[in-house]
């Protein structure tokens, strides 16, 4: 038998049911009207401390899936399923609210009502009317407050202003948007809808602890890793380990200076026999004016502009026009007249392309090859599957699983992180679709990247796969590969990544962000907006990972955007 509750009644939670697991159902209505129905997660202060803890039609639940917003169902215009046990330390109270999405009062609504429904029965159920309000557009209907043990509260307290002035009330900010068309939202398709809601016997309560018609498949609670137990309200908690100040680079994250981007550098000349009609030993050109220097040489495989000097030993195409002194038809350096010898122009082509000197495990061949010494640290290495592209010596290719945490990304993404093991005495090379690789040393400490851009690592590191779920990400959830010790990680990126030091305000598109270091903390941020987004001219941009540590800690981004 429900208990029927009155404004202000109070009651623990264990006096209504032992079960921890409760739907709420929530019933309002009136004659053309549409409401907005939310759940607030607030701290000691009774502040929104944390926006992912905003449970409303934008983001229907919090980061640990505490709190789900799970639609109109069972005869009543809005329901969530909330498990106590799980809710982080830091949120004392839920506050379940109702205000109008447009013009109309509180004055307006029938009888309306909450409910808790737990192991399939209703338990306690708290009634309003309009009749108890006046002109305002917002209600606080009923909370969930942590005093010593979790108690439920029939507030029925009336709010001026609508749910904009509810989030200011509870220390939210409201996004600001351009002036845009609102669509507005038929409150329901026949006429006027009737005042009470439809009978219990026709809608039977929920048979759950959960709803009857809970989601086909509840999605895994996020990871410690992405939902810490109590997010700090101002200042980020102090990191559980040793704050890393940054990665010790193998080689460099910036392109370098010395050759534009796809073009090898040039090795420097020999002068070649003076050309046609200069005498050895003078300066060429009229007076002693030294001509001007041909232009720098076009990139590899890009036919040069009209009169521009081709690179050594290449032929002028068609309509070019050859260096200054060498007739045309005539190779560089070659005296009229004279054959050309054989081999030298190809020697010089191919030189600046010759293979890096040893020296090091891992060396760069160019921003998008990688090479490793097996025989150098006597360790293995382990390197996504059809990355190999060239081996020499005595190199033993074998197949890495990925164990349970790779059938989490595989089952999650469609695309199993595979990797291969390589072993042996000898040297692999390494790329993956003409990416920019990096190497990064760690010396005991720690970083996270992004598994879409882990290339390889060496074995010795220790690594595990995290998930950080989130309302809005692509795919649902960024899975991530922690890596710490000592060891050398590749990174692969879209272009050349920059790397910027973590602040207060430091936020990142999920496709951008490539790495950070590993006391960071990550959080899912929402633009919380009051107009759905549906309407012409939406920027796109409501989810971003927002990036708390102390001084020290940093990401690094790509310039690459789905």
């Amino acid at each position: 038998m429900a208990r029927e509750f009155q404004r202000g009644h109070k009651a623990k939670i264990s006096d209504l049911t032992a079960g921890t697991d409760l739907y709420v159902g929530v019933s309002i209505a009136g004659p053309g009207l549409t409401f907005d129905i939310s759940c607030f997660g607030l701290d000691a202060n009774e502040q929104l401390s944390d926006d992912r803890y905003f449970v409303f039609y934008n983001q229907p639940k919090s980061p640990e899936e505490s709190i789900q917003q799970l639609g109109a169902q069972a005869g009543d215009s809005e329901s969530f399923r909330v498990t106590l046990d799980r809710i982080p330390a830091g949120i004392h109270r839920l506050s379940f609210t109702a205000s109008v999405d447009g013009d109309g009062q509180m004055s307006q609504i029938g009888p309306g009502y909450i409910r808790i429904v737990a192991g399939g029965e209703e338990v306690v159920r708290y009634s309003f009317t309009g009749s108890e309000f006046s002109t305002e557009r917002a209600l606080m209907i009923g909370d969930f407050y942590l005093k010593d043990v979790w108690r439920f509260a029939a507030v029925g307290q009336g709010f001026d202003g609508g749910l904009a002035a509810l989030l200011k009330n509870f220390g939210g900010e409201v996004a600001e948007e351009e002036a845009a068309p609102e669509q507005q939202v038929p409150a329901q398709a026949t006429g006027a809808p009737g005042f009470a809601p439809p009978p219990q016997a026709a809608a039977p309560a929920p048979s759950f602890g959960a709803p009857a018609q809970a989601p086909a498949q509840a999605p895994a609670p996020a990871a410690a890793f992405a939902a810490p137990p109590q997010p700090a309200a101002h200042q980020p908690a102090a990191p559980q380990q040793p704050v890393h100040s940054a990665p010790t680079m193998v080689g460099p994250l910036t392109t370098p200076p010395a050759a534009p981007y796809g073009q090898p550098p040039h090795p420097p000349q020999q002068p070649g026999p003076p050309s046609y009609g200069q005498v050895p030993g003078r300066q060429p050109g009229y007076g002693g004016q030294v001509p001007p220097p041909a232009p720098a040489p076009a990139p590899y495989g890009q036919q040069p502009a009209y009169g521009q000097q081709p690179p050594y030993g290449q032929q002028p195409s068609y309509g070019q026009q050859p260096p200054y002194g060498q007739a045309p038809g005539q190779a560089p350096g070659q005296i009229p007249g004279q054959q050309p010898a054989a081999g030298a122009g190809l020697a010089a082509a191919l030189q600046p392309y010759k293979e890096a000197p040893t020296g090091a495990r891992w060396t760069p061949q160019n921003q998008q090859l990688m090479r490793v010494d097996l025989s150098m640290g006597g360790q293995a290495v382990l390197a996504r599957q059809g990355s190999m592209v060239l081996y020499q010596g005595k190199v033993d290719f074998s197949y890495k699983g990925a164990g349970f945490a790779g059938r989490i990304v595989g089952n999650a993404t469609g695309q199993e992180m595979q990797l291969m093991r390589c072993t042996g005495r000898g040297q692999v090379f390494l790329a993956e679709t003409g990416a920019h690789l990096h190497a990064i040393e760690l010396q005991g400490d720690g970083i996270c990247v992004s598994a879409e851009n882990v290339l390889a690592f060496d074995e010795s590191l220790q690594h595990e796969v995290r998930r950080i779920e989130g309302h809005g990400i692509p795919g649902g959830a960024l899975f991530t590969m922690q890596f710490q010790g000592s060891g050398t990680v590749i990174v692969k990126t879209h272009g050349v990544p920059v790397v910027l030091p973590v602040t207060p305000t430091t936020f990142a598109d999920s496709n951008a962000i490539v790495a950070w270091s590993s006391a960071s903390q990550v959080i899912i941020s929402s633009q919380v907006r009051l107009r759905r987004n549906a309407y012409p001219g939406h920027s796109g941009e409501t989810v971003n990972l927002q990036f708390r540590g102390a001084p020290g800690n940093f990401i690094v981004v790509q310039p690459y955007e789905v």
